[in-house]
């Protein structure tokens, strides 16, 4: 099980570091509306798996680091 907080705390820090905005993540993952983003850093919905691999592909950052399993960034 994973911690809905640490997942989309990361989430928005991760996009906010890049300086990717909602629109730009949604569109690069194959997402129909940035609203999903933005309900996914509230912690109002949780993404589907492959929702996540495409999301930690996208930041090049582990699945276990995305969901809060780790502290390390690192893809294994």
């Amino acid at each position: 099980m994973y911690d809905k907080n640490i997942f989309s705390t990361r989430l928005k820090q991760l996009r906010e570091l890049k300086g990717v905005s909602t629109q730009k993540l949604a569109d690069a993952i194959g997402l129909k509306s940035k609203g999903s983003i933005t309900q996914f850093e509230k912690t109002m919905t949780s993404p589907s798996v492959d929702t996540l691999v495409a999301i930690a592909d996208y930041f090049n950052v582990s699945l276990d680091y995305l969901v809060g399993r780790s502290n390390d960034q690192t893809k294994k």
